[in-house]
C-alpha cells in the first residue's frame, strides 16, 4: 500500500514548484526532498515529482523508465478516445453501453483512471474510488489538468473522484448507487504479465495486490442496480464466491459480468 512504500519522497522539478511539492508532502505525510532538477543524479530512489507537465511517480537513476502519471490529454489515452472504436469496445459491451443506454458507473478500483476515461468519453457518468493516497493524488492532478483543457473538460466533468477503500465507502453509504460497478483488481502477476513492464513495477509497489477481492465483489453486488463487471486476465480464475452470469473474452483480458437486472 502507498502509505508503507519505502524510499518515496516528494520533490519539485524547479523552485517555483516547491510550495506545491511541500503541500503534497504534508497532505500525504511523506518526506519532501525539495528541488531536484536532475533525476539521474539524485540519491532519492523514488519520487512523487511535481513538474510543469503534472504530478508524476518517478524512479530515478540513469536508466530510469518513464514516469507513471495520469494524462487524459495526450498519448495512448487520447488516441483511444479519438480512434478506440466507440461503443464497439469490449469494455463498453461489458458495462452495457448501447443505443440509448449510458449507465452510471462506479469504478471501484480507479488506478490511473484509463478505463473510467473511456467510459465517460462514451457518455457514461463515472464515480471513481482509489484507495491509495498516492495514486489518488496522481488522479486528482490529472483530472484537474484535463478540466482546464477545452477539448476534454466537458467529458471529464462526468467524472467524480473519491479517495478511500471502496468496500468501506460503500458500507458507509457515501457513494451514490450506480447502475454498474466496475472492478479491476490488482492481482498477483506472473513474470510473463504485461504488468512486469518497468514503468509499471513502481505502480504495483505503491498499490499492492488486492487481497480483498472477494469482499469487494460482495460490496459491489450490494450497491449495483443492474450489474457488476470484473476485469480479469483472460486465463485467470474467477473471484471466489458467486459465479458470473456470463463472460466476454478478449486476447489478453476477460470481463466477468454479474447480471442483477436489465439496464434501461
Amino acid at each position: 500500500m502507498s502509505e508503507s512504500i519505502e524510499n518515496l519522497y516528494v520533490a519539485a522539478a524547479d523552485q517555483p514548484l516547491l510550495e506545491q511539492a511541500r503541500h503534497i508532502a504534508g497532505r500525504l505525510a511523506l518526506p519532501c526532498a525539495d528541488v531536484i532538477e536532475d533525476i539521474a543524479a539524485t540519491e532519492f530512489p523514488i519520487l512523487l515529482y511535481v513538474t510543469y507537465d503534472g504530478l508524476q511517480l518517478q524512479t530515478t537513476g540513469r536508466k530510469a523508465p518513464g514516469p507513471v502519471w495520469v494524462d487524459f490529454l495526450s498519448g495512448a489515452v487520447a488516441h483511444r478516445r479519438k480512434f478506440g472504436g466507440g461503443a464497439g469496445q469490449m469494455i463498453a459491451k461489458a458495462v452495457g453501453v448501447k443505443s440509448g443506454i449510458r449507465p452510471t458507473v462506479l469504478d471501484a478500483t480507479a488506478g490511473l483512471g484509463r478505463d473510467s476515461f473511456v467510459l465517460v468519453t462514451l457518455g457514461c457518468h463515472v464515480t471513481m474510488t482509489e484507495r491509495s493516497p498516492v495514486i489518488h493524488a496522481l488522479l486528482e492532478d490529472g483530472l484537474a489538468r484535463a478540466m482546464a483543457d477545452d477539448e476534454v473538460s466537458d467529458v471529464c466533468g462526468r467524472m467524480t473522484l473519491h479517495q478511500g477503500n471502496a468496500i468501506e465507502l460503500i458500507s458507509q453509504g457515501v457513494l451514490p448507487a450506480p447502475q454498474v460497478v466496475y472492478v479491476d483488481p490488482m492481482f498477483p502477476h506472473s513474470e510473463k504479465s504485461a504488468l512486469v513492464k518497468k514503468e509499471m513495477r513502481i505502480f504495483r509497489d505503491v498499490v499492492g495486490d488486492d487481497q480483498d477481492s472477494a469482499a469487494l465483489l460482495d460490496a459491489a453486488l450490494s450497491i449495483a442496480q443492474a450489474r457488476v463487471v470484473v476485469k480479469r486476465p483472460r486465463k485467470a480464475p474467477t473471484i471466489e464466491g458467486r459465479a458470473p452470469s456470463y463472460q466476454l473474452e478478449g486476447k489478453s483480458s476477460r470481463y466477468d459480468i454479474y447480471a442483477l437486472s436489465k439496464l434501461s
